[in-house]
């Protein structure tokens, strides 16, 4: 394949150049006037001594200067590390000294997000390489770097030299880590570029009939390959700056939208403000991450709405919608996570986890992927990556699942939150569902701990109303699974602990551990 076809460059000529490539705040940008943004943004940064290698952290909500610093570094050979702007100064701090960056780009503030604040909180020895703070809206901020105006639409440069290589590291992604800092995932113009063109050719998307609406944040992988995908097709985005379910609500009913992709959590708040009865008429197909509990019954209410939801499979390493449902699915098949791959070109194995063979069809174990969606490495980090990948190229995904063998595999759970009791292998959603079923159980968390040597599981419930007995329960589960299965424990609580990442909102299952192993502890003394 030709670099110039793989280059992030090569997405904005798809399409007609006086059409939409994007609509913010109802205001369409056509596609010759992103292109020329990106000439504006690309001498603007080398006006700002960005060069190749160089690393430009962007810290902004969903904004048409987020695309045009990606695109503009791409061709300047420059990096973009993309910072969560959930992020409060501990990680922020922590991704500008990992990624080494030379420049953050940044705003203000945004609704109750006081970045200038945040940027305060960091020491400047912390963060040795970073130089220049460039804000948009203001001429400054009060900061302990200098700062510079970001006004690169409004003042010309001199054209910039391009060193478009479209196999250099272009984009750095986070893990979603809870327990260590998180690591920087690399992606490189042809991993991206190669990967949306994969992602408008197997949803066959056409920029007369499909329409998107971005609603999740560009600094994850969720809502940039989503992002990228319908550029390369030549449709119409439709994006929020952050999420909001009125604006999203109203955007999918007055814009003929098509496709939308978000977490479980953003569909269900929809959903909850939606009063016609099909309020969606022309939506094809919704791709969402399940991260919350309940979302096999939030699928089922939304097929009623005409909210078709569609499982899918994805992350940072490998890029979101890797894989995806097909609508000839059966609903139950449909809604589960993986799917068929997007790439004609990927390749998805099962690997056993005790014996290290590859698994049959619909044997359980660690999923590995090869694919042109696949990233370079961790920046700057050779061990972790050579610890990732196997010797024959494929990443070691941490996630449990199994092949179907029609071409499409089941994704079931994350590698350390899958069990081994009594000797097998055993997915926390199987346990969660049969609680769940319960009456008096509104949502349910089950986890592994060791108890006086022995692998059992401990169940974490929030009730629906008055709290429902914890025999009944157990009785129920007997009554319903093998004897291993049944939780050691059963805790009622509140709520359950949850971590903030670019791609949603997601259950810290180690916090849970720790929680069973503390009041397991404290009644055994």
């Amino acid at each position: 394949m030709h670099a110039d076809t793989v280059s992030l460059q090569s997405l904005i000529g798809s399409g007609t150049s006086a059409d939409p490539a994007f609509v913010f705040d109802g205001t369409p940008i056509s596609r010759a006037e992103f292109a020329e943004k990106v000439e504006q943004t690309t001498a603007w940064l080398a006006a700002q001594d960005i060069g190749k290698g160089d690393v430009v952290a962007v810290w902004l909500v969903n904004r048409i200067e987020w695309i045009a610093l990606l695109i503009a570094a791409a061709r300047l050979g420059a990096i973009v590390a993309a910072v969560n702007t959930r992020y409060r100064s501990a990680e922020v701090a922590h991704l500008l000294k990992l990624s080494g960056a030379k420049l953050l780009v940044t705003e203000a503030a945004f609704r109750s997000i006081d970045f200038a604040a945040i940027l305060a909180d960091i020491a400047r020895d912390d963060v040795p390489a970073l130089q220049t703070l460039a804000v948009i809206g203001a001429d400054a901020v009060p900061a302990q770097w200098p700062c510079v105006r970001f006004d690169a639409f409004d003042q010309p440069c001199p054209p910039a030299r391009i060193r478009d290589d479209v196999d250099l590291p272009v984009l750095l992604y986070t893990t979603s880590g809870t327990t260590k800092g998180p690591k920087l995932v690399a992606h490189s113009q042809r991993t991206l570029a190669t990967h949306a063109q994969s992602v408008a050719k197997a949803l066959q998307l056409s920029p007369q009939r499909h329409a998107l609406l971005a609603m999740l944040p560009f600094c994850g992988t969720f809502g940039m390959t989503s992002l990228l995908g319908f550029i390369a097709a030549g449709a119409t985005v439709h994006v929020l700056d952050a999420f909001e379910p009125a604006p999203a609500l109203k955007i999918l009913g007055d814009h003929r939208i098509t496709h939308a992709f978000g977490s479980d959590e953003m569909f269900r708040r929809i959903l909850a403000l939606a009063d016609a009865p099909r309020p969606f008429p022309h939506l094809e197909v919704c791709g969402f991450a399940a991260f919350q509990p309940g979302w096999r019954e939030l699928a089922a209410e939304a097929e009623t709405h005409g909210l078709p939801l569609f499982g899918l499979y994805g992350s940072s390493e490998v890029q979101a919608l890797f894989s995806i449902a097909r609508a000839s699915d059966a609903f139950a098949d449909r809604i589960e996570g993986g799917g068929w791959p997007m790439s004609p070109a990927a390749k998805v194995r099962v690997r056993n986890t005790e014996t290290g063979e590859l698994a049959a069809d619909g044997v359980s174990g660690e999923i590995e992927i090869s694919a042109p969606s696949r990233f370079l490495g961790y920046f700057n980090n050779a061990e972790a990556t050579r610890d990732a990948i196997t010797p024959d190229g494929f990443f070691r995904t941490g996630d449990i699942g199994r092949l179907r063998g029609d071409g499409a595999f089941v994704y079931e759970t994350r590698a350390g939150d899958a069990m081994r009791l009594g000797g097998f292998l055993v997915a926390p959603g199987e346990i969660e569902d049969e609680l769940k079923s319960c009456a008096g159980v509104a949502d349910a968390q089950v986890v592994a701990v060791d108890l006086k040597g022995q692998a059992r599981c401990v169940a974490f419930v929030i009730p629906a109303g008055t709290s429902p007995r914890l025999e009944v329960l157990t009785a129920r589960l007997r009554e319903r699974l093998a004897g291993y299965k049944v939780p050691a424990r059963i805790y009622v609580v509140d709520a359950f602990p949850v971590t903030d990442s670019a791609n949603g909102v997601k259950i810290q299952r180690a916090k849970l551990r720790t929680m069973a192993m503390e009041r397991i502890a404290a009644e055994l003394s």
